[in-house]
């Protein structure tokens, strides 16, 4: 009789679970459903209009998967140039949509995110490089492309975290000042020794995050892996790093790689791009993960509404747009 008796109760404990499970099943479905039919909105829409979707490689996975291009922020906004579209919907942040806007000042340039900022672009302004400049006179000045347009504008020539050492070199000059990122300047003054960097104290705080001490944590855990990090993490990080380098260039170092294990040290979002360039190899994070909170406020329903409403249009003054041209054309000239 016991026996019976537990194997009612086992049944109804079953039964319980089952009836709880299939509302979240049913509450998964009807989510992924839902994804599908905004995707669907979106692509329609987009084709409609004669538009393009670029999401910087920091991107949700949803959006990286939706876009026409996936890069870093200057590799998208020169392609951007390049393409015949007349709409231009930028899944990033605000500066990133401005030097797309520099590039292409005839088309339209949306950014589903209105209040997706970079602290890192917000902690130099024109007024702080002017003041610089008057204190180092005759020193020229290389801005990070993580700037406003208007201190693109009060620069001399941009960089990005790829050939910063190149642009710095390209000057012949025996001091430069570089902004905003200190981090960056220091890894460019290490590859650059015959120039004398003029740092401006600014910094990602998603890179400045990572320690030396969860970079050992991660190399334990995973003894055959490779070290990769971005030029923004501190010199500490760096130097314990098998790889330094920008989105791009973590990308193409991976693939052409021979390792089979890489522990990447920037924004969680880079390792679906880094999955899906290479299925066959394992990549982690630090712990905790890496992230930047305006990178993650672009969604599919803003991007739909983006589209549908034609918001938030970059706009930028005449006279800006072309002193940041500017500085953005003479980097072009180097690379």
């Amino acid at each position: 009789m016991c026996y019976y008796v537990e194997k009612s109760r086992a049944f109804s404990s079953l039964q319980h679970k089952s009836q709880i499970s299939r509302p979240k099943r049913e509450k998964r479905r009807s989510e992924q459903m839902d994804i599908n039919h905004l995707k669907e909105r979106i692509l329609s829409l987009k084709e409609a209009k004669g538009a393009v979707i670029l999401a910087h490689n920091y991107q949700p996975p949803e959006v990286q998967d939706l876009a026409d291009l996936v890069g870093d922020s200057f590799q998208l906004s020169r392609a951007a140039s390049r393409m015949e579209a007349e709409t231009i919907v930028f899944c990033g942040v605000r500066f990133m949509a401005e030097s797309a806007k520099i590039l292409s000042p005839q088309k339209k340039v949306l950014l589903p995110a209105p209040d997706a900022g970079c602290p890192m672009a917000d902690m130099v302004t024109p007024e702080d490089l002017r003041e610089m400049k008057r204190k180092h006179p005759g020193a020229p000045v290389v801005c990070y492309v993580n700037t406003s347009a208007e201190a693109k504008g009060e620069c001399d020539i941009c960089c990005t975290s790829s050939n910063a050492p190149k642009v710095v070199r390209s000057l012949g000059a025996k001091e430069v000042i570089f902004a905003p990122d200190r981090n960056l300047a220091r890894y460019v003054q290490s590859q650059v020794p015959e120039v004398r960097i003029i740092p401006w104290e600014g910094f990602c705080p998603t890179h400045q995050r990572m320690t030396p001490q969860q970079a050992a944590q991660a190399l334990r855990e995973h003894p055959s892996a490779l070290f990769m990090a971005h030029p923004e993490c501190p010199k500490e990080v760096l130097e314990m790093a098998h790889f330094v380098g920008s989105t791009s260039q973590m990308l193409d170092f991976a693939e052409s790689s021979d390792a089979a294990e890489f522990i990447v040290g920037t924004e969680e979002g880079m390792l679906h791009g880094l999955r899906k360039r290479c299925p066959r190899k394992t990549f982690h994070t630090l712990s905790p993960a890496p992230l930047c909170p305006n990178m993650k406020k672009t969604t599919l329903e803003l991007i739909l509404r983006s589209l549908e409403e034609e918001v938030e249009e970059i706009q930028l003054d005449p006279q800006v747009i072309h002193r940041a041209q500017g500085a953005l054309s003479r980097m072009l000239e180097v690379i």
